[in-house]
Formats: C-alpha cells, structure tokens, sequence
C-alpha cells in the first residue's frame, strides 16, 4: 500500500512540474528564455529532493524519520546562504514569537548549562519562577517527573514552555541548602523593550533599549515622556547589546527626534518590488533635545538603523565601538502546517547611501565568510558634511576603549565559579545595599578569592596560547630542535599561576562577582544600575551632554 501511494505521489508531482513548465511558457513567452536556465536547476533539483525521499522511505534500513531529515536537510539548505535565513518548525514557533514580540508562554527565566544540568540563571522579576520561589542557581532535577539530566538548554526550555495557565511539577535542587519541589504556572511572559531608564546628573536621561519588538517605539516614547516630565533636558539613547529586531520599530524610534517625511532607511532588492523607502509618518517628540546613542560590537540591523540615521542626519553623537554590521532585512513568509520562513530579501542603506553590512555571505570559500574587503569601502557625507563610511558597521563618533577581560576571569565565568560564589553569597546574606552603593568588603573578597583558589580549573595565558602558535610554525619550518631549550624556559616564566593571575585582575574579578551577586536581589534592573559605576561609555556620554558647546563641535565641525 504504501508503494503504491509512493507511486501516485511521484506521478502527481512529475505532472505537476511539467504543467509549472507548460504555464510558464505560456504566460511567461519573453522571459521563459532569459531565466530557462535557473528554472531548469529549479526543477531538476526539486526532483532530485523527491527521489532521494521516496528511495529513503522505500529501502533505507530503519524506519527513517522523515520529520528530522527534512529539519536537517532544510537547515543545511539554508545555511549555504546567511545565518539570517531561517527555518521555524511548528515545534519552534515559541522561539519565533518571542524574536518578534518579545513573548512567549513560559515560566519567565534565564537557564543556563552547568555539568549535566541546566539550572535556573535569572529569574525574572515579579513573573511565575520568581513568584513561585525559584532562585538563580536551582538546579532543575525533573518536570513533570521527567528527568532533566543530560538533557540540553534546548530541550529544558521547550519543557518549560508551554500556553498560559498550564502548570506542572518542577523538582529542584537549591545548592547549600537541599532539595525541594514547586508547581509553576506558566504565564504569557512579555520581555521588557525597555528594562531601565531614569533621569542622571544635569538633566541627563537614560533609556536602556534591549530590543525592537512590536511595542519598543511605545516603551521608548513612554520611558522618553515620563523622563521630559522629570526635568529631562538632554537625552542617551543606550543601544549596547541589542541585537535589532523589527525594521518598522527602528523608523518609529527615529520619528521620535526628526521632523515628519524624513528619510530614515531605503532597502534594495534583487527583486524590484522589494525596493523601498521608509520615512517619517508622525509628528516628532522632540527635534531639539541633544542626543547620545551609546553602541558597541553587539549593537546591529534595527540598533545600526537608528544609530546610522541620527549620526547621518547629525541628530545626535554616537559614542561607544564599532557596532555589528548587519545590513541585511528579513521577511517572515508562513509556510504550511504551522511552520514559518524567516529569509533576506534586501540590503538596508542608511541616508547617506551607506550599508553597513561586514560580512559577504555571498562569495564563500570552503565555508569561511570574509569582511567586505577595504578597496570596495566607499566614504559617504553627512548632513554637514562629516564623513562616515560603509562596509564597517557603524562608526562612533567618539570611540571608547573596552577592558579586555584577563583569561583567568574568562575562565571564572565560563566555568561559573562567579556564578556559584553569588549563589552562596545571596544563601548566607539575606539583603545587601542599593545596587550603585553595593560593594564587597575586603573579608568579602578574601572570601571569594579562597572560594576561586579551591576550584579545580585550567588555563593558560593569551602570551602561553600565542608562544605555542609560534613554536607550532617553528615546528612545520624545521627550527623546533634550535629553539627548543629557549622555548621551554620562555614557557615556564609564562606559564599561570592561579594565585598570581587572580590579585593580578583582583578589580575585574570584583565588578563581575559583585554585578552578579547585585542579580540576585534586584534582578535586571539591579544589574544595569550597578554597571553603571564603571562604565566608561557612559561617563563619555554624560561629559559630552554636559558640555553641549564640545557637543555641537563633533556634529558641526
């Protein structure tokens, strides 16, 4: 029987493409010749999808799973094109909501690995983890009477998933003092667009955007409202770590700071249709108030739009570092059976004509994707004239240095031994000090350092990693035999001492132990308020907005 319906599929599908073919010929005369070629890869490719499936289900040895093959194939399919280009299952639509609203129906909580668990990282504030009792470092023993060890991020998440009003069982285990049990009710969680803002020194506010879901232009002209209410007369825009999201979101945020029928972002396609160009609709908020966008290496696509646009149109002062460089636009496209297709149909450029796209997905060489090379970066003007330039993300204006984290602190955090001090610290102090006031006390760090100088890690130094490249190299040119004594002393003066290394960094140690330990009583809010303390970008930001004749020099020079 299934023979048979294998057959009659294979007969309707091959009569189905030679009527594809007969109706293009006749709707399409002039321009079936110019594009025969492409359909016919199109057509012969299609059917070589179709053998191979149907040879699968007729011989393989196992019963195949169709469902994983077809994910896996569609996968790699869309790999060979940009990472952007994405396929959502009907099982991930979760995931897809989420992107695009900022939503999801869950239990509201970071997770993260640590060994063969996953446990609770954050939980979020006034949502069902932290209602129910949850605390950062549980770690999640069963769901429903499932056991989760072993089991991957991916597959706890989908778990705690689920529609609103659902509940299940979760078995935890609270590390310094047992274990213990809880029902959660899952809720519609909504993910803040804007997760701080508040008024600084002089008249300085502060709107923290951490992505551009269908409510962040809302959330940012509310934040922006509330704050001109204040007494705000000077505004910094933070951008830093947000990944973008809608395109639509990112003009509406422009529109806040330029007059009506302003250009913010044009889009060029492959496909005319697609071109477009995306003005302002609505009257401003506020064309005069001077602006700050604070960026970084983790700021791109929507963040690059109106960070690029302000600094185009001289609208406000970027400072910060070199953002992402994302100039590529997605279009969601619904597919059958619940599943979505998230694909790039264009290039965005800024209004000076600039995209800012890094990275050429389309000439890749033994899967190894290059940065668009110096000699096509093309230098474009401002509205007064300054000179920005395209293929390089976004530029700031005045760039800020990041303290590179030491390799031991690193290490401290990828083998969450912060993480686990913080948990400890919050289980035996019931309460610390405000966030910006909270600081370790000096039997505070010699505690966390005896805590670090216990555990069993390994590392080596950037200096140790780079002089074994060298000695590599030496090795293939055949000088390791007249090197090697000289190398080997070298190496054991380079080589880490854990005691060392941790006074060494002592104050990067401290900011990230104290940060996370911050988490633990005021959440997200709690930790942007400490960072602020030691965050130079953000001191730069404040000494342009207080200096406004230092400020009008950088956007009129």
């Amino acid at each position: 029987m299934r023979f048979q319906i294998l057959f009659k599929y294979k007969k309707m599908m091959n009569r189905l493409k030679r009527q594809i073919i007969v109706l293009a010929l006749l709707v399409f005369p002039f321009t079936f010749s110019i594009a025969q070629s492409n359909g016919f890869e199109v057509i012969k490719n299609l059917e070589l999808i179709d053998l191979i499936y149907l040879n699968l289900e007729k011989y393989y040895v196992d019963e195949p799973r169709t469902g994983a093959i077809s994910k896996a194939g569609i996968d790699a399919m869309l790999a060979e094109l940009d990472p952007y280009t994405v396929f959502y299952h009907e099982a991930n639509i979760e995931d897809y909501r989420m992107m695009t609203t900022g939503q999801y129906g869950g239990i509201g909580a970071l997770i993260r690995k640590i060994d063969d668990y996953v446990v609770i990282a954050e939980p979020y504030e006034n949502n069902p983890a932290e209602q129910a009792g949850l605390m950062a470092g549980d770690i999640i023993l069963f769901i429903d009477g499932k056991d989760m060890k072993g089991k991957s991020t991916e597959e706890v998440s989908t778990a705690l998933k689920g529609t609103k009003g659902t509940s299940f069982v979760l078995k935890y285990d609270r590390p310094f003092v047992g274990v213990g049990e809880v029902e959660v009710t899952r809720d519609e969680i909504k993910m803040p667009d804007v997760p701080y803002s508040g008024l600084m020194a002089d008249g300085i506010g502060y709107i923290k955007l951490n992505s551009f879901t269908q409510t962040a232009s809302k959330s940012v002209t509310e934040a922006f409202e509330t704050l001109k209410a204040e007494g705000m007369e000077k505004l910094i825009l933070d951008l830093r770590g947000n990944g973008g999201g809608l395109l639509a979101e990112s003009v509406n945020i422009v529109n806040m700071f330029v007059p009506k029928g302003q250009k913010v972002v044009e889009t060029k396609a492959r496909i005319v249709e697609e071109n477009r160009t995306y003005k302002t609709q609505n009257a401003p908020l506020d064309i005069e108030i001077p602006i700050v966008v604070l960026i970084d290496e983790t700021s791109a696509s929507a963040s690059e739009i109106v960070s690029g646009s302000l600094q185009d149109l001289d609208r406000g002062v970027v400072v910060g570092n070199t953002s992402f460089g994302k100039g590529l636009v997605q279009r969601t496209l619904d597919l059958k059976y619940g599943s979505k297709m998230k694909l790039t149909i264009a290039r965005y450029y800024t209004p000076s004509g600039r995209c800012v796209q890094k990275l050429d997905y389309y000439h890749k060489y033994d899967g190894r994707v290059d940065e668009v090379p110096d000699s096509l970066i093309t230098v474009f003007q401002t509205k007064n004239g300054r000179e920005v330039i395209d293929g390089r993300g976004i530029e700031p204006d005045i760039k800020t240095e990041s303290e590179e984290l030491a390799k031991i602190t690193a290490v401290l955090l990828l083998e969450n031994i912060v993480f686990d001090f913080a948990t400890k610290f919050s289980r035996e102090n019931p309460s610390i000090s405000a966030p910006k006031e909270f600081k370790l006390e000096d039997n505070q760090w010699n505690e966390l350092r005896s805590y670090i100088l216990e555990k069993d890690f390994k590392y080596a130094t950037r200096s140790e990693e780079k002089l074994a490249e060298l000695f590599d190299i030496a090795r293939a040119e055949g000088y390791d035999e007249l090197i090697e004594k000289e190398y080997q002393a070298l190496m054991q003066k380079l080589r880490a001492s854990k005691e060392k290394d941790v006074d060494l960094f002592k104050d990067q140690i401290i900011a990230l132990a104290e940060n996370e330990i911050v988490s633990r009583y005021y959440f997200q809010n709690g930790r942007i308020m400490h960072a602020f303390r030691d965050d130079k970008a953000l001191e730069e930001a404040i000494a342009i907005l207080s200096d406004l004749n230092r400020y009008n020099a950088i956007l009129k020079p």
